[in-house]
């Protein structure tokens, strides 16, 4: 049976360490991480649990397209929501969020959410597990900056989405998960 888990919270919360630690004995794992460069300090994690438990996992940065990479591997890990929906509003609609309008937002999140669907679809046909890494959006102050405030506004739409269909939910804060679904 597969199971697909979104890990949720704060921004240095815990659950990009929590996600590493649920398959931290697993092979075959595929870490796909949509930022810019892994940090130093979870790659050298990832290294540390690998050889620790002999096993050795697969690591992609930079990640533009996610979806086309379910398929050689049992375990993965989405690290995550928040950097995947920056690079699609920067591919359609750029920095300048001015005059986004109500359609265009609605589109970017309908894409991001069928995104995320099809790689939690293709996991389930592999019968693998999944653990999706998002920042929970609820928390923070509402940002005055528009390009910060329509990133939060998709995000949490997003996030509520992917929530409500994944199998488990953890929230993450300092240090400490909490199942919650």
């Amino acid at each position: 049976m597969s199971t697909i888990t979104v890990v949720t919270g704060g921004a240095a919360s815990g659950k990009t360490r929590w996600a590493i630690n649920y398959f931290a004995t697993c092979d075959n794992v595929l870490y796909i991480h949509t930022g810019k460069t892994l940090s130093e300090d979870i790659r050298r994690r990832i290294e540390f649990n690998n050889a620790k438990n002999e096993i050795m996992w697969d690591i992609l940065d930079d990640v533009d397209n996610p979806c086309e990479l379910i398929k050689d591997h049992k375990f993965f890990i989405f690290d995550g929501i928040v950097s995947y929906t920056k690079k699609i509003m920067s591919k359609e609609i750029g920095d300048d969020v001015s005059s986004v309008t109500y359609e265009q937002k609605k589109s970017l999140e309908a894409k991001i959410i069928a995104d995320v669907q099809g790689m939690m679809h293709d996991v389930e046909k592999l019968k693998g597990d999944m653990v999706i890494i998002t920042v929970e959006t609820g928390f923070s102050v509402s940002p005055t900056d528009p390009y910060q405030a329509l990133l939060r506004e998709i995000v949490g739409t997003v996030n509520q989405r992917i929530a409500n269909i994944a199998h488990e939910v953890y929230l993450s804060t300092s240090g400490i998960q909490f199942k919650i679904k």
